[in-house]
Parts: C-alpha cells; sequence; structure tokens
C-alpha cells in the first residue's frame, strides 16, 4: 500500500495460518461509522483505501463519512468517487466494448501513443450469455441444435472475443453454454471480498464490488456484493482505471418482517416490492434490506428481490452480508479457508450483521416496511414489470385491458371485437382455436428465477404432479426451459423432476437470456397468422424480468412476468384469463377435476427436496469445466497479435468512426444551431425502443444493409449480435415495430422528414438530415431510457446526428450514456413538457450553450421558432463536463493516455 495515501494510518491487521492480512479499520476514522448504511460502508472503504488526492480526493472521504438521513438529492447533492473492484460484461455489451477497446488501441498509435496502454487495469469478466436464441423447443435435441445455430450465426464474434481474451490483459471470458451472467457472478465470480498480493507479502483485503455493462447486475446485491449496471463506455473508462463520479445517495431502508405464505414464491414477494417501490419513488437511490423478515430469505431469494432493481428504479436493492450469506458461499463450493477469512474481516470492519439485532440497524433517509405474511401470488404484467397482479385478479384485470385505450394496461379492442378468434390447423391433424388471451409462448427463463432452486425444483415438482394427474400442454404452445447455469440441470436431474419437464415440452432449449431478451426465437406460422389475420391479443408468459411491449415477440402483445410453477400453469391453462380458483386446469383419468391448488407444491416440499439435491459437489463439477468451454469453443482459431485486423467484409465486426478525425486537442465547443426533431415521443421510451436487441425485420433498413451484401434472411440473427457493427446498429436505431412518434400516424420506426414532408424510415431520414448539414434533436416525455443499459441506446443516436435530448426526465444510466457519446441532455423545467409549450416537434431548435464556464444543471436556453424557454443541463457533475467537452468519454480517455 502506498504511503501517499493519507490514511494509511488507520490499516490494521491479522495472521492465520502464517499469512498476514491487511486492511482498513473504518470505525477508527469517525465515531459515527456504525451509523452509516451498510452499502456506504462499501463507498466509504473504496474510497479510503483508494484515496491518493489525485483519482479519489480526501474530500471524498469526508463526504461519504458526513452522509446523513438529511442528505436529499437534488436540493444538497454531494459528488463523490468510487473506484469498483471489477467489471462484469455479456457479450453483447461486452463485444462493442471489446471493439472499442480495439479501436482505441489503433487511435493511439495514430496519434503517435503506446497500444499497450489501452488495457483493463481492474479485472474484467466477460459471460456470454446473449447469443442463445429458441430456434428449437419441445424436442429432446433442441439444446444441441440451438447451439450449433448459435455458433453458426456468431462464429465471427466469438472469434473476436476469444482474441480478445488474449491479446487484453486481465480480461476473463467465459464461454457460450456457461449460463447467465449474472448466475454465473452469483455462483462462481463473485469474491464478496477480494484479497490481492502487496508488496510486501502480505495480502490486502477489501470488499468486492462491481459495475457491469448489464442492468440486472445488481443481482449481485443479494449477496452482499455492491454492484449496479453502467453504460458500456462508462464501463470501459473503469476497465481503464478510472474511477465513477456518482452523487451520494439517499438510502432506502427497506424493511421485512414476517414469514411468507407456504404457497408463495420469491417471485411473487419481487413482483410486490418492486411495484411498491416504484410507486414510491427511488431512482437514482440505494434501497438497503433489513429487519428480521431478511433471515427468512434464502441469498437465492435475496438475489431474485435485488435482481429487479432496476424495475423497481432503485440503483442498488442491497442486502448486508450476514451468515446467509456465508453458508451460500460454503453450499457454491467456496473454499473453507476463504470463507473464514472473509468473517474475520467482516468482523473487524463491522460488516458482518445480524438482522435479528436490532441495535446493529444503521440510520437511514427513509425507512418503510413490508409484512412478508401480505404477500399473494402474482404476475405483472401485460407490458410493464411493475404493474404486479394478484392471480385472483387476472382474469378481470385482462378483459380491463382490451377494453381499455391504448396504454401500459390497455389494447383498446373494441367490445364487438372481443370474442374473436381464429382456428389452424396443426401437425396432429387437429384444428385448434386461439382468441385474446391465448398463450402462445410460456418460458422458464432468466437469471431473475433460474438462479433460484425453490422455484426451479418447484416447478419441477408441479410439473411431476400434473403429469401424474394426466395434464397437457397444447402443441402450440413454444414451452421452453433455459437455465442459468449447469448447476440448475444438474439439480433438476438429481431430484429427478427433468422427464416431467419434458413431457410437458419445457424441455432444456439453452443456458442463456433467451427468451427474457427477445431471443424467443420464431413462432409457428399458422399461429402468427391466425394471430395477425384476427387481430388478436395473444400472451407470452415467462419468468423474466422485462415484458416491455414488442421486446418478447412482435405477436404477443401481452406479456406477464410470473414465477416458473405458474409459467408451467398458464401453458397448461392454455389462456392468461383463467380463474384459477373456479376453473379446473383438466381432468385426471377418472374423470375428476384438476384445480391449480391440487399440484402446487409447499414450500416445505421444495426445501425437502433442495436440501438433499443442491450441493457443493455440484458446484465444483460444474465451474471446474466453466472456462474451457464446448468442442467448438476450444477448436475456434483467433488471429495473433495486440492490434486487430478489422476485416472490411465483415457483418459482425467494424472498426467504429467514433475516433476518425480526433487529434490530441478539445474540439471547439459550439452551440447547436438550426436544428430539427428527429422524433417526437411520448413516456417511457425504453432502451429497447432506441436500440431493440430482438430480430432484424425484413423490411427494415438493416435488413437492405445485409441483403445488399448476399446475407439471406435466416442469416440476419438479431440486433444484439451484432452490436459489434456500426453499421448495422446505426440502422436499427428507433427499429421497433412498436415505437410512438408523434409526428407519423401509424406505431413503427418512422419518422417525418419535416422539410419535405416524406414519410421515411428513421435511418434514411437521418441520413437525409446529414446531407443536408442539419444537425437533430429528440424531444421526449418521461423516464426516457428505461430498461436495459445498452450502450448503443446513445451511441445509435449519435451516428444519426443527434446533438441534444429534450425530456421530462432520464433513466440514471442511459443520461451517463448520452453524456458519454457527447450528446447533452437536457430536462425542462419541473412542471413543463412539450405539451405544455406547444411544442409539435416541427420546429427549428436552436440551443444556445455558453462559450465557456459549463456548469451541472445549469439553466440552458432553448428557441423553438420564435417561442423560447429554459431547459436543466443533466451535466450532474463536472466530470460529465470534462467528457462533453472532449466529445465522449472515450475520446477523453484516449487523451488522457497520450498525455
Amino acid at each position: 500500500m502506498s504511503g501517499a495515501n493519507p490514511f494509511a494510518q488507520f490499516e490494521k491487521s491479522f495472521s492465520q495460518a502464517g499469512q498476514t492480512y491487511k486492511y482498513f479499520d473504518l470505525a477508527s476514522i469517525d465515531g459515527k461509522y456504525d451509523q452509516l448504511p451498510y452499502s456506504i460502508r462499501v463507498l466509504l472503504e473504496s474510497a479510503v483505501r483508494n484515496c491518493d488526492n489525485f483519482h479519489i480526493l480526501e474530500k471524498d472521504v469526508q463526504s461519504i463519512l458526513g452522509w446523513s438521513p438529511a442528505l436529499k438529492q437534488g436540493s444538497n447533492d454531494v459528488e463523490v468517487s468510487f473506484k469498483p473492484a471489477r467489471v462484469i460484461l455479456q457479450d453483447f455489451t461486452g463485444v462493442p466494448a471489446v471493439v472499442d477497446f480495439a479501436a482505441m488501441r489503433d487511435a493511439v498509435v495514430e496519434l503517435g501513443g503506446d497500444p499497450e496502454k489501452i488495457n483493463p487495469i481492474c479485472p474484467a469478466d466477460l459471460v456470454i450469455d446473449h447469443s442463445v436464441q429458441v430456434d428449437f423447443a419441445r424436442a429432446p435435441d433442441a439444446l444441441s441444435k440451438n447451439q450449433t445455430l448459435e455458433f453458426e450465426r456468431n462464429k465471427e464474434r466469438f472469434t473476436f472475443l476469444k482474441w480478445g481474451a488474449k491479446a487484453f490483459n486481465n480480461m476473463l471470458i467465459v464461454p457460450p453454454g456457461s449460463g447467465i451472467v449474472h448466475q454465473v457472478n452469483l455462483e462462481y465470480l463473485a469474491r464478496v471480498v477480494f484479497e490481492n498480493d502487496t508488496t510486501d507479502g502480505s495480502k490486502i483485503l477489501y470488499p468486492d464490488s462491481v459495475v457491469g455493462t448489464d442492468s440486472h447486475t445488481t443481482m449481485i446485491n443479494g449477496l452482499g456484493v455492491l454492484g449496479w449496471g453502467v453504460g458500456g463506455i462508462e464501463a470501459e473508462a473503469v476497465m481503464l482505471g478510472q474511477s465513477i463520479s456518482m452523487l451520494l445517495p439517499e438510502v432506502i431502508g427497506y424493511k421485512l418482517v414476517g414469514k411468507l405464505s407456504p404457497l408463495v414464491t420469491s417471485t411473487d414477494l419481487v413482483l410486490t416490492i418492486t411495484k411498491h417501490l416504484r410507486q414510491l419513488g427511488v431512482v437514482g437511490k440505494f434501497v438497503e434490506f433489513y429487519g428480521p423478515g431478511v433471515a427468512e430469505l434464502s441469498i437465492a431469494d435475496r438475489a431474485t428481490i435485488s435482481n429487479m432493481c432496476p424495475e423497481y428504479g432503485a440503483t442498488v436493492g442491497y442486502f448486508p452480508i450476514d451468515e446467509n450469506t456465508l453458508g451460500y458461499m460454503k453450499q457454491t463450493n467456496r473454499s473453507e479457508k476463504k470463507i473464514d477469512i472473509i468473517r474475520q474481516y467482516l468482523k473487524a470492519t463491522r460488516q458482518l450483521r445480524d438482522y435479528a439485532i436490532e441495535s446493529q440497524d444503521p440510520q437511514f433517509t427513509q425507512s418503510i416496511t413490508l409484512d412478508l405474511a401480505t404477500v399473494v401470488t402474482s404476475v405483472s404484467g401485460p407490458k410493464r414489470p411493475h404493474d404486479r397482479v394478484s392471480v385472483s385478479d387476472m382474469p378481470q384485470d385482462f378483459k380491463s385491458c382490451l377494453s381499455s385505450p391504448v396504454g401500459f394496461k390497455g389494447f383498446a379492442i373494441a367490445p364487438e371485437a372481443q370474442a374473436a378468434f381464429g382456428e389452424f390447423q396443426w401437425d396432429d391433424g387437429k384444428t385448434y382455436k386461439l382468441g385474446h388471451g391465448s398463450v402462445v409462448i410460456a418460458a422458464i427463463t432468466s437469471c431473475t428465477n433460474t438462479s433460484n432452486p425453490s422455484v426451479m425444483l418447484g416447478a419441477g415438482l408441479l410439473a411431476k404432479k400434473a403429469v401424474e394427474k394426466g395434464l397437457n400442454i397444447l402443441p402450440y404452445i413454444k414451452t421452453s426451459l433455459s437455465p442459468g447455469s449447469g448447476v440448475v440441470t444438474y439439480y433438476l436431474k438429481e431430484s429427478g423432476v427433468i422427464p416431467y419437464l419434458e413431457k410437458l415440452g419445457f424441455d432444456i432449449v439453452g443456458y442463456g437470456c433467451m427468451t427474457c431478451i427477445g431471443n424467443s426465437g420464431p413462432l409457428d406460422e399458422n399461429v402468427v397468422n391466425t394471430i395477425e389475420k384476427n387481430g388478436l391479443v395473444c400472451a407470452g408468459v415467462l419468468s423474466g424480468n422485462r415484458n416491455f411491449e414488442g421486446r418478447i415477440h412482435p405477436n404477443t402483445r401481452a406479456n406477464y412476468l410470473a414465477s416458473p410453477l405458474l409459467v408451467i400453469a398458464y401453458a397448461i391453462a392454455g389462456r392468461v384469463d383463467i380463474d384459477f380458483e373456479k376453473e379446473p386446469l383438466g381432468v385426471d383419468a377418472q374423470g375428476n377435476k384438476v384445480f391449480l391448488q391440487d399440484i402446487w407444491p409447499t414450500r416445505s416440499e421444495i426445501q425437502e427436496v433442495e436440501n438433499k439435491h443442491v450441493i457443493p459437489a455440484m458446484f465444483q463439477e460444474v465451474y471446474s469445466k466453466i472456462e474451457q468451454g464446448s468442442q467448438d469453443w476450444q477448436t475456434l482459431q483467433v488471429p495473433e497479435g495486440k492490434i486487430f485486423s478489422w476485416s472490411a467484409d465483415s457483418t459482425y465486426i467494424k472498426r467504429p468512426p467514433f475516433f476518425e478525425g480526433m487529434t490530441s486537442d478539445l474540439p471547439k465547443q459550439q452551440s447547436i444551431q438550426k436544428a430539427r426533431c428527429l422524433l417526437f415521443l411520448g413516456d417511457s421510451v425504453t432502451t429497447d425502443h432506441i436500440s431493440p436487441a430482438g430480430s432484424i425485420a425484413r423490411t427494415s433498413p438493416a435488413a437492405r444493409f445485409l441483403s445488399e451484401r448476399n446475407i439471406t434472411p435466416r442469416d440476419f440473427n438479431s440486433y444484439g449480435s451484432r452490436r459489434g457493427n456500426d453499421a448495422i446498429m446505426s440502422r436499427g436505431t428507433f427499429a421497433n415495430i412498436r415505437l410512438v412518434n408523434k409526428l407519423v400516424p401509424k406505431t413503427g420506426p418512422r419518422t417525418l422528414h419535416i422539410p419535405s414532408q416524406e414519410e421515411l424510415d428513421i435511418f434514411d431520414a437521418a441520413e437525409r438530415y446529414r446531407e443536408e448539414g442539419t444537425p437533430l434533436v429528440l424531444v421526449v416525455g418521461k423516464d426516457y431510457g428505461s430498461g436495459s443499459s445498452r450502450d448503443w441506446a446513445a451511441k445509435g443516436p449519435f451516428l444519426l446526428g443527434v446533438k441534444a435530448v429534450i425530456a421530462e426526465s432520464y433513466e440514471r444510466i442511459h443520461r451517463s450514456n448520452l453524456v458519454g457519446m457527447g450528446i447533452i441532455p437536457l430536462q425542462f423545467l419541473p412542471g413543463q413538457s412539450a405539451e405544455t409549450l406547444n411544442l409539435n416537434g416541427r420546429e427549428i431548435y436552436n440551443i444556445a450553450l455558453p462559450e465557456s464556464g459549463l456548469k451541472p444543471g445549469q439553466k440552458i436556453q432553448v428557441e423553438a421558432d420564435g417561442a423560447v424557454f429554459e431547459t436543466i443541463l443533466r451535466f450532474d457533475t463536472e466530470v460529465d463536463i470534462t467528457y462533453y467537452k472532449n466529445g465522449g468519454i472515450l475520446n477523453y480517455m484516449i487523451r488522457k493516455m497520450l498525455s
């Protein structure tokens, strides 16, 4: 440890088995330490350990020590710096990160620098989990077929990633077919407490912390590891040794008391919490769980709650470490020696808590309480994850959604059309009928639930009872099971439930995110034609965390998040408007009606099976081989060298244009003059709307680009898989079929080229404006950029020529991404909006920026056809302004490496 650290005097040590372990005794720095929330203590430790009065200032330490319940965001904001211990990526966001690193090396060389300076400094783990699709389902060979297709489609990407693993230091690549990034993080990658070698032979201990290029990085908070999602470009800066600049957050204490009903699952609990916290409003805040009810939850239950943190809007949903955490580490085959060291460190630094001891409860900005006994069986939908509906209310709720105006809870189906149905013939020669509410996709998917043995084994036990009662699932329903790791398959097999899942059509289809991120694959053409011909609102039911419109599949207009048990139940029922209490699922061999309650397992039944079959040996067996990958991965040949050889013919990997024409000098700052509005949008425009990850429509600009290069539709793959090619991604920006742009009359990826009054694809309109030399702005409503953290949701608009966004409010990560790409985020003043200012998007916009002295949060004047209004400059920190002046965070990093 460097003597330059002004807090070196607070360093202490202990010895175990002849090894000296050093740590910082935070409690001795300030007597108020025990009053700090446990999540804030992690920020404090990082600041103290990394304080060098350069990246991390003494002022940062004092600011964090000064945290108090009186801190209120927006009134007395405090900016601090934070250095996470590591970075985690998945392949959709990881490929563009590695592409950027490779392009940055090129830029450094062209500017006369050393390319070896562009290297991850802190550990980076990349898990390939977003590429596999459900092309095949309901068949014993579905897994092998899907994995074969995955390699065929993504060989270029996988080759590039494997090159990156060799070319860059400190980067681990977990091969495809291993599992979902957040579950692999929970079960294998997470350290909980880091131990690093020092120059004097001792080891330094410090809390694990992580930022990731996926918004559900928050799942790791269930293990007591502080972590959250950031933009890909911000993650790249962290990998290069930069700290994160952040506002010291309010911390909401969420107290859990009581016990869950024996028939309720952790999924029901997280959907309840999500709705509750979304209503409360916790965007930009930390949520920390406490109270005796926490001890009643397994680590998997806690991880489920932390996983959906982006859906309830908080930065983190943190569970401080307790003995249950250490027990989970033992269960997942972490070494006893490691666990003993962690326990000793946590006790020494007062970071190990007992939820039953009230005196250990810290201070919070605000505290709220949930009695676990009040949680009921629930789903969320049909279009948002926080629209929880109790299962008993589903029949009436779905009926209400049919008739309600188009919106988050409405489809505007005319009364005379609500009984509409269509018929089609299936391969078995039988005729089947679809109506509103018919289930056509049922997927057990997503790290949210597949990481939790209780709900996965619960689904297996429900399947067993259903099969024994003679129940089945209609053959046209696309059922699938995509475990989050090989451990899940292991314990499902050992417990004997796999045959029953397969009997119902829930064959294993792959190890990855799959349906949850829109990789649901095609529906049968007969089903699609019947839905489209009759204008049906058919449903998808999935154990995921996102159900935004257009995300799961273009033909499932209603999508419901549910526990794996309910996914099977609704699949058996064949429709989502069933009343499970009054209507049977079917009849048994004796003709007796079978209700859901007859096959639903209790928590005690599930627990008995879990205790017997989820054991450390499984984790040892699976994770000892995880870095090897499949035979396809092992035989993959990769190029040599530290500089990547770009191929002009590649449609997957392309050198991005972000650094073209870059010089070592700062660009001149200019106001935005005579801009046009590319899109005029409403509220809750998600990153799925801005940068879809799903399939490439055959009539889209991206499809035309691929067709011109002799790529057939069968090989288009998804937008997510082509994030390494800016030519595809810029054409796919705003290419969501559900996009509602008020400049054009119909929903879809179209806009109005205002000077000519011609309606065009959005990319084509942007190109027309570029040729005319016209800068562009976006005018949008509330919560712009909510959903998954996607750097291309900022990179795409940048490449379309968007210079500024004017919104009522922003999602936290997306605002950061816009800044990282040099796009100006402006916010309407409170109480103002495009509507109140009588804007229609057809105006000419002038945005006046001061020539010098930009300040965080200052007022910026906007003129629209002569009307003038003020906006708030959403550069929240001085670092934001520095990035903007450099043309973006990556440009800043290149100049920094040259200095």
